[in-house]
């Protein structure tokens, strides 16, 4: 373990030591007050609506050892009260947490994959950790801390760890650049360029721009591409030569792809060859992004020298994060899809896809708005209304700003569209509707909150044990 001490924060910070012990070390950090343990040194973040510089004092009370604050003026009483604790100040501790989590990072020779990409970052980074942890003791993001407060955090986790596998998230240019200077990974995984937050940066172009800003952090990244993302395999014949470049698909040819596969309801089979032997693998999850996940973790496996057995127990073992594809099944035989967490055109259409592939049961989708798509938003709500009469839905259900236009197009072709005004109305009219074996798939912006809905379902039906 290389745990950090006050002095190598002091030196990385350029900080101010108020009171305190040089010698002491710092193991694990919080930025929560609520939830401090004993020894923890606590970071006081400044965020949009609250001040956690203010709060040092409860933390030193709720058993840190040290604090790390900003703007804040000593007392003599401060400083004999707290005398056998250690306040660092510094200029700005954002900074500071940068710092510190760069320093933590350069003390660790470690593979490190950085996975971004439009959607399927969170999932993706989800099997690839599972393949990983096979061979290597492996961190890897928790749930989808992947901004610039999320990732330092998960790297100063780091204790006697031999891989981590980091999701980075953006929605504006230079935050992945920030990210990825921070983290120096080894492997830069892009999954897709699709339309999320293009309303923030105007274009799929320009979201491919702002997403590649992850090679910065290595003199000589390897790059592994989802090769059937049409803006990506552009990118790769453009630079194959100038980036170690290994590519997945199931479209396109790729040095990793998949070939008979069979998609079921709760899982998908496929067949690749994984160091020159065919396999036959099993993805626990419905839905083909779900194979191009898993043909991403084969191809990290394969580039660490992950043997073909683990890899393959890796895919075929790996959890989903919570509200993503999380399926319960309730007494009464109805399944309930909560994918609530985001919602993009992409994920919407593989979503969608899922669902479909219940085709002996009545399908029921409850969609809401998409976020931070600006200019574009009308446009790619109807492209959602065209997935869902593609996907022959039985009934829609939509709810929030623009997703009227998902079922303005879809009331063209569908007999049962229903627009509500809010989430009761949804639960409302679920309780009247809903037949045993009906499946209902729930997706929308994590800013809808559409997660109450499948909750407050569980409280009128009996979960199947």
């Amino acid at each position: 373990m290389k745990d950090l001490t006050v002095e190598n924060i002091l030196e990385v910070t350029k900080g101010e030591l108020i009171v305190g012990n040089k010698k002491d070390i710092c193991k694990s950090y919080s930025k929560d007050t609520r939830t401090i343990k004993e020894g923890d040194c606590y970071i006081g973040i400044k965020g949009e609506s609250f001040d956690g510089n203010l709060f040092w004092e409860k933390a030193l009370e709720n058993g840190a050892s040290t604090v790390i604050v900003q703007n804040v003026d000593f007392t003599t009483q401060n400083k004999e009260k707290w005398a056998n604790k250690n306040i660092i100040k510094v200029k700005d501790t954002m900074e500071a947490l940068y710092n510190m989590a760069r320093y933590k990072r350069s003390l660790y020779d470690v593979p490190v994959i950085a996975i971004t990409g439009s959607v399927g970052k969170t999932s993706t980074k989800d099997i690839v950790a599972n393949v990983v942890s096979k061979k290597y003791k492996t961190l890897k993001t928790q749930g989808n801390n992947n901004n610039n407060i999320g990732l330092p955090f998960t790297i100063l986790r780091l204790e006697d760890e031999e891989a981590m596998v980091l999701e980075m998230g953006m929605n504006h240019f230079g935050e992945i650049s920030l990210l990825t200077s921070i983290a120096k990974p080894n492997i830069c995984v892009i999954t897709n360029i699709g339309t999320s937050h293009i309303g923030n940066l105007g274009s799929r172009e320009n979201i491919l721009k702002a997403k590649l800003e992850i090679l910065e952090g290595s003199k000589d990244p390897t790059v592994v591409i989802n090769n059937d993302n049409d803006l990506l395999h552009k990118w790769y014949e453009e630079n194959k030569n100038k980036y170690k470049i290994h590519t997945y698909g199931i479209e396109n040819e790729s040095d990793i792809n998949a070939k008979n596969i069979v998609l079921e309801e709760n899982e998908s089979t496929y067949s690749c060859d994984i160091e020159g032997k065919e396999e036959k693998i099993t993805v626990p999850v419905g839905g083909e992004h779900f194979i191009l996940n898993s043909l991403c973790a084969i191809t990290v496996g394969e580039i660490l020298g992950i043997e073909a057995d683990k890899i393959k127990s890796g895919i075929e073992s790996f959890e989903l994060t919570k509200k993503r594809m999380d399926i319960t099944e309730f007494e009464n035989n109805v399944k309930i899809i909560n994918d609530a967490y985001n919602a993009s055109l992409e994920s919407m259409r593989a979503s969608l896809n899922v669902l479909s592939e219940y085709k002996e049961n009545r399908k029921i989708a409850v969609l809401g708005d998409m976020f931070e798509l600006g200019k574009f938003a009308k446009e790619l709500h109807k492209k959602v209304g065209e997935e869902v009469v593609k996907h022959k839905i039985d009934i829609l259900i939509t709810c929030g700003k623009n997703a009227k236009y998902i079922a303005e197009v879809a009331k063209e072709k569908m007999k049962e569209v229903y627009h509500l005004e809010n989430k009761d109305e949804i639960v409302e009219l679920l309780q009247k509707i809903v037949k045993p074996n009906d499946v209902i798939l729930v997706k929308a912006s994590n800013g809808m909150k559409f997660y109450e809905i499948p909750e407050r379902m569980e409280k009128i039906w009996k979960r199947k044990n």
